[in-house]
């Protein structure tokens, strides 16, 4: 009789920050949601969201608002995707790498969407709409983020969105930006710009900044995902690649002179814009070693090992006895005794 274990055990079993994530996103929207009920939604979108014309007075926002989801739509789909998600990536990464992926997805979308709207501002002076009449929260940004995240762990993988329609990771990013792109036209920039910002940073991140735990060439730690398939035109059209090649060299090669970007062990040796330690054989070696890693996991979270059954030794066959002997080969000694008699009665 198998026994259930008892929600806290459940809860313990969930990685850290995982954990703490969950359960913020959980008191802060119903904080929220109960401040809204009194009458104090104003004081809650000031203290609680990104509101652009008062952040400068509250900057703990441009984090703390990825907790806030004002609507039950929105709180339910964020509890469905990110908490599963963001468990994955901890088993996978671990707990620092995961707390920094988090907050440098959110947060600097989030100053991204600040001085965005500062920008359009001071191009219309229309402050009602762009300083406070858009508030940036929950975790649009962070969901894009992950999902750039799956497509350079596992891009071929395939899933099912809304239950029906089948699709690879590798294209889940674009179509949630082409849903972005679409909306800010129609005239929702808040939030959904916000999707797009995220995609970015999450991407710079990923493939430039993100400490590669484990992995070092000559004792020199590496970082990012420099391969060919994880490059930026990758997300394009081909029409678009030699365009934003001359781009995304120029910046590159800026960022480099200030000390922007951090620098590999491949990056020193080779002098070229590939993945640490160099190599094609290594960069599919990493990404063979982490989808073992997570397949490993993922088994001995689903199931506990089965008791070996003991195993007979081989049978040994049993030496010959020592008095034993081949009928053939006495019968061959008795011909020859025979023979040697009989040649020597020939000479007597």
């Amino acid at each position: 009789m198998a026994v259930l274990s008892s929600p806290l055990i459940l809860v313990q079993a969930i990685p850290p920050v995982t954990r703490g994530f969950t359960i913020l996103t959980i008191l802060s929207s119903g904080l929220y949601a109960w401040l809204w009920w009194k009458g104090l939604g104003a004081v809650a979108a000031d203290y609680m969201t990104v509101v652009p014309g008062s952040a400068l007075f509250h900057p703990w926002t441009l984090v703390t608002s990825m907790f806030v989801e004002t609507t039950i739509f929105e709180f339910i789909a964020s509890m469905i995707f990110v908490p599963a998600s963001l468990k994955y990536l901890e088993r996978l990464w671990g707990s620092i790498e995961t707390l920094k992926f988090i907050v440098a997805s959110v947060g600097v979308s989030n100053i991204i969407a600040f001085a965005f709207n500062w920008i359009e501002f001071v191009a219309t002076k229309n402050a009602d709409l762009f300083l406070y009449g858009m508030r940036y929260h929950g975790q649009m940004a962070l969901q894009t983020a992950i999902l750039v995240a799956f497509t350079q762990i596992i891009p071929e993988h395939q899933v099912q969105v809304f239950g029906f329609i089948k699709t690879r990771v590798k294209t889940l990013p674009m179509a949630y930006l082409t849903l972005s792109t679409v909306l800010c036209f129609v005239g929702f920039q808040c939030p959904w710009i916000i999707i797009q910002f995220g995609w970015f940073v999450g991407w710079i991140y990923l493939r430039f900044y993100k400490k590669n735990s484990g992995e070092s060439a000559g004792g020199v730690d590496t970082y990012g995902d420099r391969s060919e398939t994880f490059s930026l035109i990758s997300w394009f059209p081909p029409f678009l690649h030699k365009p934003l090649t001359l781009l995304g060299n120029f910046v590159f090669n800026l960022a480099t002179r200030f000390h922007l970007i951090p620098t590999s062990a491949g990056d020193v040796e080779l002098g070229s814009y590939t993945q640490v330690p160099g190599t094609a054989r290594a960069e599919a070696e990493r990404r063979r070693a982490l989808a073992l890693k997570a397949l490993d996991q993922r088994l001995a979270n689903s199931s506990s090992p089965a008791p070996a059954s003991p195993s007979l030794p081989p049978r040994a066959t049993p030496p010959a006895a020592s008095g034993s002997a081949n009928p053939s080969s006495m019968e061959r000694q008795k011909s020859n005794d025979t023979d040697s008699s009989e040649k020597r009665s020939d000479k007597r």
